[in-house]
């Protein structure tokens, strides 16, 4: 008789086949993670915070820079950033491949910076956007410049000045 594919599947066959994923991908993470603790070394902490290592495969490492003027400045280390990485047991490290990622920041800047969903405050409980606000001071100034200003110039320089007296 003909095995059901549509049969329920026992729940072991099911986590043994995730378990040995994700013992696959925390090996990878383990891996970057070294990676990127040997490029901070080599670069120093205040250029290391702007690039990361964002993959290894087939003797091949792959650096993301936050722009191009990063990604210029590795290019430029890349020989003896190299032998770095082979100092430190990487000996099958064949290229460094540079690239500029402006996305990048999103991942390596502190989360606490970030705003959470939907615009909503993030975990640091700032507010998103710009967080100025106008003077008393500033407000008369803008109503003494409206006085002498045309009507239609008069007008919104008065309802610009109206936000400082809140």
């Amino acid at each position: 008789m003909a095995k059901d594919r549509y049969a329920p599947k026992p729940l072991t066959d099911i986590m043994a086949g995730l378990n040995n994923r994700l013992s696959a991908y925390a090996g990878k993470s383990q891996a970057l993670d070294k990676q990127q603790v040997l490029l901070k070394e080599f670069l120093g902490p205040k250029l290391a915070e702007k690039c990361r290592v964002s993959n290894y495969r087939d003797g091949t490492l792959m650096i993301e820079a936050v722009s191009a003027a990063i990604a210029l400045k590795l290019n430029y280390l890349k020989m003896d950033m190299q032998s770095h990485f082979r100092a430190g047991g990487m000996a099958e490290l064949g290229q460094i491949k540079i690239v500029a990622n402006p996305q990048a920041t999103a991942r390596l800047s502190p989360t606490a910076d970030k705003p959470g969903p939907a615009g909503k405050p993030g975990p640091a409980g700032k507010a998103p956007g710009n967080s100025r606000k106008m003077s008393q001071q500033t407000s008369d100034y803008l109503n003494a410049i409206a006085a002498s200003a045309p009507p239609s110039l008069k007008e919104k320089l008065e309802r610009l000045a109206r936000h400082g007296k809140k």
